[in-house]
């Protein structure tokens, strides 16, 4: 095991800031995250001290995710750059302490971002979990049942049918593959400008601005990202900054607009504050039209 210690400058609330990742799992008290790092598979686990975090890794990844800890957590991250909107303070207070962190992960989370189009959260976590399960690799160090998401040359080499029992449909199938098959290339946007990662990624047929919204934000670290297709999203932005029960996405851009560079914690903040606008029937998540 390897470890380090991070000192943080109060507020700083780990639960938000990892969730705000979407990916790796809570466990207990910390949080904890399994992959394949250019040295090899490793495993994190971040649990809250007194005066910061507490960083334990395992495996022969274990140094290079140590390494990439204070971009993971965000400690870099600006906030508002010293001024907290007026309208937003409300909202500010209720998720006092969130970092913005970025994983380096556009792989993994392109995978669990793909997996959502079209299909309800619980139905694409699950299948996600199944794909981790079956072929995924248990994680190094004492976590038990932690496994870290297969490389990409195992979901490349598949066709249709080996992912439909999964249950996951052809076109979210082809999309997959396809992702596999071009991961090298997918997170050489790691080290693009924010326009060119944005086109790298999108230049994949099935990924639009929604998944490629998502994944610059948590994976790429693009403060101001926003996934543009999400059926709910623009009315709970709608709800919590204007009191509108409906919009669509003109409007959701509309009402961030004034918010550059940071619209994507606004975003974070209205999850986060569990903000959501009247229902006024059952409806199905819509994500990149394929």
């Amino acid at each position: 095991m390897q470890h380090r210690s991070l000192r943080i400058e109060p507020p700083f609330d780990l639960p938000r800031t990892t969730r705000a990742l979407k990916i790796g799992s809570a466990v207990g008290g910390s949080w904890a995250w399994a992959t394949f790092t250019d040295a090899g598979l490793g495993t994190l686990k971040l649990t809250p001290t007194t005066d910061g975090v507490s960083a334990d890794a395992w495996g022969p990844g274990a140094e290079s995710l140590l390494e990439r800890t204070p971009q993971i957590l965000g400690l870099d991250d600006p906030v508002w750059g010293g001024s907290v909107p007026k309208q937003l303070r409300d909202l500010d207070a209720a998720s006092r302490g969130l970092k913005l962190g970025a994983t380096g992960a556009v792989y993994e989370l392109l995978i669990e971002t793909v997996l959502g189009q079209l299909v309800t959260t619980k139905e694409s976590k699950k299948s996600f979990r199944l794909l981790r399960n079956e072929f995924g690799t248990r994680a190094p160090g004492p976590i038990e049942g932690l496994a870290a998401f297969p490389e990409p040359s195992v979901l490349a080499g598949m066709e249709y049918q080996d992912l439909h029992r999964f249950g996951i449909e052809r076109k979210r199938a082809q999309i997959l593959v396809e992702v596999s098959r071009r991961a090298k290339r997918l997170e050489e946007a790691l080290s693009l400008t924010v326009d060119q990662a944005w086109k790298r990624l999108q230049a994949v047929d099935g990924i639009g601005l929604w998944t490629a919204g998502v994944v610059m934000g948590a994976a790429y670290g693009d403060r101001d990202a926003v996934p543009v297709g999400d059926y709910h999203l623009p009315n709970s932005v709608a709800w919590a900054l204007a009191g509108q029960p409906r919009a669509d996405d003109d409007r959701m851009l509309e009402l961030l607009e004034p918010f550059r560079p940071f619209r994507r914690r606004v975003l974070v903040m209205i999850k986060e504050a569990r903000i959501h606008a009247p229902k006024y029937g059952p409806r199905s998540a819509v994500r990149d039209h394929l």
